[in-house]
C-alpha cells in the first residue's frame, strides 16, 4: 500500500517535468496516473472481491453513487459482463466505450496494456485541445471580433477569454453535463484556479517583480470570490436550479458590464486630464505646430514608401497555380522555422504533423492582419465540404451524421452533396488572388467547427479520466485537480510566464485572473443547463467528500490572502510574495492527497 502511494507522488512529479520538458516547446500532454491501492504490476486485478472490499476503499468511496465503481470488486472474468450491463458505466456521449475497451478488448491478463494504451491516447487528445484552440480556436475569434469592429476591452472579456480557456470550458461543460461526472469539473474549475493563482502569478512575480493595477487587481479578485462562494453554497446544498445557472451567466455579464464602465471611466478621466494641462500650458502654439509637422512628416514618408513599393514592384507578377497554393497550404512546416529549431522540436513536429493536417482540411482560418486574409481559394472551397461533414459526423458522437431520413438518406450523404454544391459555386465565382466579400463568414465557420472538435476531444478526455478513476478507485476530484486542470492550464501558464518575461507582467495576472473568472461562470452554467434540458429541472450534485471542501477551502484561502497582502504591500508583487505562492501550493497539493489517500478525514470516517 505505501510503495503504491509513493509511486502515485512520483509520478505526479514526473508528470510536472514531462509538462515543464514538453511545453517549455509548445507542446502539451499528460501522463499515467497509478494506482494508490494496487501493485504496480498489475497483478491485483484479478483479486476477488472479499480481498477488495475494506476500510480504505470505503473512505474512497463514500458517498459515490456510481454504480460502476463497484466493477473492481469483481473478478477478472465477470468485469466484461458487469461493464456491458450496467447503465452508470456506459459512455454514450464519447465515441469510444473506456470502460469496455479496458475489461472486453483484450484477455483480462492484458488489461494493463490496455490502460496503457488509453493513457497515450489521453496524452494525445490533450495536444488536440492545445493545438486546436491555440492554432484555430483563437485566431477565428480574433477575426470574428475584429469584424465585428468590437473594442479591446470587449473582446478581451468575451471572445479572446473564450479562446484562451476553450479547453477549460468545454471540459468542464462536458464534466457537468454527466451526472457522475460532475467531481472531475469541481476538481478542474477549482484545481486550475488554484493552479493559476499561486503557481502562476508565482511565477510571474519571480521572473518580473512589479506593481499590479489596484482597481483591475481587486476587481478581478472580488468577482472571483464571489463566484467561488457562490459555487462552494450550491455544493453545500447539493443542488441547483435553473434560476441559480441562470445567475451564474448573469454574474459573468455583470462583470462583463464592469469592465467595460471601468475601463470608459478610466478613459474618461485619462482625457479630461490630458485636456485640462494642454490648456494650462503656455506653448500652445508650438505643440500644435509640431503635431502638424509630424503628420507632414509621416504624410512624406508613407508617400516615400508608396514610390519605393512601385519602383520595386514585380513587372510581371507570379500567379500560382492552383494545385500548388492547395498542398503549401496544406504544409504544417515553415521551413525558415524548422532551420532553426532543435531535433527535439523538429521530432515532435513530426509526430504532429498528421493531426495538423487533418485540423487545416477541416477548419478554416481567416487572418484580418494579412493582405488577403489568409483567403485560399482551393483549400477554403474544399473546406465548404469537409467542415459541414465534420460536424454532423462528430455532434453527439455522430449521432445526427447516421440518422436516416425516412430510412433510406443519410444525413451525412445530404450534407455532403450541399458541400458538393456550395463548394462549385464558390470556386467558379471566385479567384486566387483576391478574397470574396464574404469571407468573413468562413471565420464563422471556422469557430463552430473548432469549437465541436475542441468539444469532442473534451468528451472523450472526460470519459477517459472516469476510466481512469474506476480502475484506479481514484476519486473525480483528485483526476480533476490534476491531470484535467494541468493539462487545461499549463499551456497557458508558460504563455503568461513569457509574456511576463517580455516585461509585461500586468498583462499577465490580468489575464490568469480573467480566464478563471469565465471558466467557473460559463462552465458551470452552461454545464448545467445542457443536464437540465436532458434530464430534470434540478439538477443534484453527488454529497461532497472531504477532498472538495479541502479544494474550495484552499482556493477561498489563496484568494483571500492575495486581496489581503497584495495591498498591504502596496500592491508590489515581488520574489518574496512569489515564492510564498508557490509554497502554498504545495502544501495544498500536500494535503489533498493526504485527504485522498485516507490520512487526513473526518471523525466519523
Amino acid at each position: 500500500m505505501m510503495k503504491s502511494r509513493v509511486v502515485f507522488i512520483s509520478m505526479l512529479l514526473l508528470l510536472c517535468f514531462q509538462y515543464i520538458y514538453g511545453l517549455g516547446s509548445g507542446e502539451s500532454g499528460t501522463g499515467v496516473v497509478p494506482s494508490p491501492d494496487r501493485s504496480p504490476d498489475g497483478a491485483d486485478l484479478r483479486l476477488s472481491v472479499g480481498t477488495m472490499v475494506g476500510t480504505h476503499f470505503a473512505m474512497f468511496h463514500q458517498g459515490n453513487t456510481d454504480k460502476c465503481a463497484i466493477v473492481m470488486n469483481l473478478s477478472a472474468v465477470d468485469r466484461c459482463a458487469f461493464v456491458k450491463t450496467t447503465p452508470d458505466c456506459s459512455m454514450e456521449d464519447s465515441f469510444i466505450n473506456y470502460l469496455k475497451m479496458t475489461f472486453c478488448l483484450l484477455p483480462p491478463d492484458l488489461t494493463p496494456l490496455t490502460i496503457t494504451l488509453c493513457i497515450i491516447w489521453l496524452l494525445f487528445l490533450f495536444i488536440v485541445l492545445g493545438l486546436t484552440a491555440s492554432k484555430f480556436f483563437c485566431p477565428n475569434l480574433s477575426a470574428i471580433s475584429s469584424s465585428l469592429q468590437l473594442t479591446h476591452n470587449v473582446a478581451g472579456v468575451t471572445f479572446l477569454a473564450l479562446g484562451n480557456g476553450a479547453p477549460d470550458v468545454f471540459s468542464a461543460t462536458v464534466a457537468f453535463s454527466r451526472p457522475h461526472t460532475a467531481g472531475l469539473a469541481i476538481g478542474a474549475l477549482f484545481g486550475a484556479g488554484i493552479f493559476v493563482t499561486t503557481v502562476v502569478a508565482g511565477a510571474v512575480s519571480l521572473v518580473k517583480p512589479f506593481t499590479v493595477a489596484s482597481r483591475p487587481f481587486l476587481r478581478d479578485v472580488i468577482f472571483y470570490m464571489a463566484a467561488v462562494f457562490w459555487t462552494v453554497i450550491i455544493l453545500y446544498r447539493g443542488t441547483i436550479s435553473l434560476g441559480e445557472t441562470l445567475g451564474y451567466l448573469g454574474l459573468y455579464v455583470v462583470y462583463v458590464i464592469t469592465v467595460i464602465a471601468s475601463a470608459y471611466i478610466y478613459s474618461h478621466q485619462k482625457h479630461s486630464a490630458t485636456r485640462s494641462s494642454i490648456q494650462s500650458s503656455t506653448h500652445v502654439p508650438e505643440f500644435q505646430s509640431s503635431e502638424s509637422d509630424d503628420e507632414a512628416i509621416l504624410i512624406s514618408n508613407s508617400s516615400i514608401q508608396e514610390d519605393y513599393d512601385s519602383e520595386y514592384c514585380p513587372l510581371l507578377p507570379y500567379c500560382e497555380s492552383t494545385s500548388s497554393i492547395l498542398l503549401s497550404s496544406l504544409n504544417p512546416v515553415d521551413s525558415r522555422i524548422w532551420r532553426r529549431k532543435s531535433w527535439c522540436w523538429r521530432a515532435i513536429k513530426i509526430l504532429k504533423m498528421p493531426l495538423e493536417v487533418l485540423l487545416l482540411l477541416t477548419v478554416p482560418v481567416v487572418d484580418p492582419d494579412k493582405e488577403d486574409r489568409n483567403w485560399r481559394r482551393p483549400l477554403n472551397c474544399l473546406h465548404l465540404i469537409t467542415a459541414p461533414l465534420v460536424c454532423v459526423l462528430t455532434f453527439r458522437s455522430g449521432e445526427y451524421g447516421m440518422y436516416q431520413i425516412e430510412d433510406q438518406f443519410p444525413v451525412w450523404a445530404l450534407t455532403l452533396l450541399f458541400g458538393l454544391f456550395l463548394s462549385a459555386i464558390v470556386f467558379l465565382t471566385t479567384t486566387n488572388n483576391h478574397p470574396p466579400p464574404y469571407h468573413s463568414l468562413f471565420s464563422l465557420l471556422g469557430f463552430v467547427v473548432s469549437a465541436i472538435w475542441i468539444s469532442a476531444a473534451a468528451l472523450e478526455v472526460v470519459s477517459i479520466l472516469h476510466m481512469l478513476g474506476v480502475v484506479f478507485s481514484l476519486s473525480n476530484n483528485l483526476l480533476g485537480l490534476t491531470l484535467l486542470a494541468w493539462g487545461n492550464s499549463i499551456g497557458d501558464s508558460f504563455s503568461d510566464v513569457t509574456i511576463a518575461r517580455q516585461g509585461y507582467p500586468q498583462m499577465a495576472i490580468s489575464a490568469c485572473f480573467g480566464g478563471i473568472i469565465f471558466n467557473m461562470l460559463i462552465g458551470v452554467g452552461i454545464g448545467c443547463l445542457m443536464q437540465m434540458f436532458n434530464n430534470e429541472p434540478v439538477v443534484t450534485f453527488e454529497p461532497a467528500g472531504l477532498l472538495t471542501w479541502v479544494l474550495a477551502g484552499s482556493l477561498g484561502l489563496s484568494l483571500v490572502l492575495s486581496f489581503i497582502l497584495v495591498p498591504l504591500h502596496c500592491f508590489h508583487m515581488g520574489r518574496s510574495y512569489g515564492i510564498f505562492l508557490l509554497l502554498f501550493y504545495a502544501v495544498f497539493l500536500l494535503v489533498a492527497l493526504l485527504t485522498e489517500f485516507g490520512f487526513i478525514h473526518t471523525g466519523s470516517q
